[in-house]
């Protein structure tokens, strides 16, 4: 059960559930079924229990027992910190949202956070943050110095501490308090803050702060399905002439966004660039590359570092977009940074 709300406050329902999930764990899901059904009668408004139920049922193939479940989650919790509401869209019985809710993306990595760096380096293979700043030395040269950096979406670090011989100042926001413990820990960032980057970002940075030679998303970008609000505030806070690196789990080359079953989005390379070109800022790198894995299974990863044109180069292009027929100026025009063949 979810490390939010282990017990039901009933004992005789929560040692139901708990033989429930060892039928679960043994692939007896039938009788985790009717175990977690038994617990839910003595506690029906158990909203953890319910969505432990949906998932159950979703295992044995009852995916309209599994909806009937999580829409119980719903109307018990005033906000979706389990992700019930994604899981409905999976199974066909909801829109699928731009976005999870930002309470279940805050419970999600609170649970995690004492574990996080163990499960993605040692377990999973993780290894954006080395192939991010690998990527960086590649446009900017190996011995490249920021002046100020923002790690958006900082975890616990990983790719802070990475970055951080590279630049006299290290920003980190995240979301999720328990993350932020542990990247406090290790010392390495000069400011760290909550806040939500679509809506908390100018709020949690010091007042009248600069923007950053270098802003990067770590394994962020797999938390929103619309990417246009976040890529738009992510720019923003670059500099001219600076650069954004990030990543994505990587979706068909000609689609925008998808939801998975992990309960985390993938992206289309094609809906990348557009998106960099509407933002202003020219693609350096993309490659599309493994970056962890899911147990059997190979996740694919987008990484990408795009600039953002600097003052010179702004003035330089006004005097051509004024002189510009009117017939012109409704072509559509390539980037202006390379872009590697996928």
């Amino acid at each position: 059960m979810t490390s939010y709300q282990l017990s039901s406050g009933d004992l005789t329902a929560d040692r139901r559930a708990q033989y429930a999930r060892l039928y679960a764990e043994g692939g007896d899901l039938g009788a985790a079924v009717d175990l977690q059904v038994q617990a839910l009668e003595l506690a029906p408004g158990w909203a953890a229990g319910w969505h432990e139920l949906g998932n159950y049922r979703e295992k044995t193939g009852d995916l309209t027992g599994a909806a009937e479940a999580w829409r119980r989650v719903l109307a018990l919790s005033t906000v979706d910190i389990f992700g019930a509401g994604l899981r409905l869209s999976l199974t066909g019985q909801a829109a699928t949202p731009a976005l999870p809710p930002s309470e279940y993306v805050e419970a999600l990595f609170d649970g995690y956070s004492d574990r996080f760096d163990a499960a993605l380096i040692e377990e999973l293979g993780y290894c954006v943050p080395e192939r991010l700043t690998a990527l960086l030395a590649e446009v900017a040269g190996a011995d490249a110095q920021f002046a100020k950096v923002i790690d958006l979406g900082c975890g616990t670090g990983l790719f802070g501490e990475r970055i951080r011989r590279k630049t006299s100042w290290l920003e980190g926001y995240d979301l999720s308090q328990g993350m932020l413990a542990k990247a406090g820990d290790k010392g390495v960032y000069d400011r760290l803050g909550q806040a939500d980057i679509l809506h908390g970002i100018p709020a949690a940075r010091l007042h009248g702060a600069e923007p950053a030679d270098l802003v990067a998303a770590a394994d962020v970008f797999a938390y929103f399905g619309d990417l246009d609000g976040v890529i738009g505030i992510a720019s923003d806070l670059v500099a001219p002439g600076g650069l954004l690196a990030f990543s994505c789990e990587a979706g068909l080359a000609d689609s925008d966004w998808l939801l998975q079953a992990s309960l985390r989005y993938c992206h289309g390379a094609d809906y990348l660039r557009a998106l960099l070109e509407r933002n202003g800022l020219s693609i350096e790198r993309l490659v599309q590359e493994p970056i962890r894995r899911d147990g059997p299974d190979t996740i694919t990863g987008l990484l990408v570092i795009a600039r953002k044109p600097s003052r010179t180069n702004l003035r330089a292009a006004l005097p051509a977009a004024l002189a510009a027929e009117p017939a012109d100026r409704g072509e559509e025009t390539p980037g202006d940074g390379p872009l590697l063949p996928m």
